[in-house]
């Protein structure tokens, strides 16, 4: 536990040093104003902090969720990236879900995918998990079984009781509440840009 702990508070910081989590007011796709803005997608960028996130899901990935686990798939973009690496350290077949087939109509599937197959489905972030449950769904109709996700980071706005509808239990890393509580501690952030975050997770989750 207290190795655990040690770890969140490293990948908190990580997430600031790589530029990975900024604060100021960014506003979303979606229009939404935010005063955070995450993007995982520039781990991979630096060696070493890339080899740390590795370490942190396999952290998570200890135990029955791996072994009950017969593949991984990685969910575009940076699910694909952290999936390949973890399905080859972990001796597990890779399966990448990428965007939506026109044709089809469902996310296109690359990889061998069996009847039966029980995968465990991984991205970088959960925001409301539509996502997540899109890739998910493809994979079932796919004869693909999903009984768990894998994230880094739970943004607490719906993901988790989003998945839970569809029988998927999420198992995240930490989430940014946790986060911002560890950067408040390391005086990286003060207390109006805390109550700033912790209100609009808050606003947001109940809006989810």
């Amino acid at each position: 536990m207290i190795r655990m702990q040690r770890s969140i508070d490293e990948f908190s910081l990580l997430l600031v040093r790589t530029g990975c989590l900024r604060f100021g007011t960014f506003k979303l796709p979606s229009g939404t104003l935010t005063s955070y803005y995450v993007d995982l997608r520039l781990v991979p960028s630096d060696p070493e902090a890339f080899k740390k996130v590795i370490e942190y899901y396999s952290e998570l990935l200890r135990g029955d969720l791996l072994e009950s686990s017969q593949s991984i798939a990685g969910i575009q973009t940076a699910g694909t990236a952290y999936g390949a690496v973890l399905a080859f350290n972990h001796r597990k077949p890779f399966l990448h879900v990428g965007r939506e087939d026109k044709e089809h109509g469902t996310e296109r599937i690359d990889g061998a995918l069996l009847t039966g197959l029980r995968v465990l489905v991984l991205d970088d972030v959960v925001t409301t998990g539509n996502t997540l449950i899109h890739s998910i769904e493809a994979i079932r109709s796919k004869g693909g079984v999903v009984k768990d996700a894998v994230v880094l980071l739970d943004r607490n706005q719906g993901g988790s009781a989003n998945l839970k509808k569809f029988e998927v239990k999420l198992h995240s890393f930490t989430n940014m509440s946790q986060v911002c509580g560890i950067l408040l501690d390391k005086g990286v952030i003060d207390e109006s840009e805390y109550d700033q975050i912790i209100d609009q997770i808050s606003n947001q989750s109940t809006e989810s």
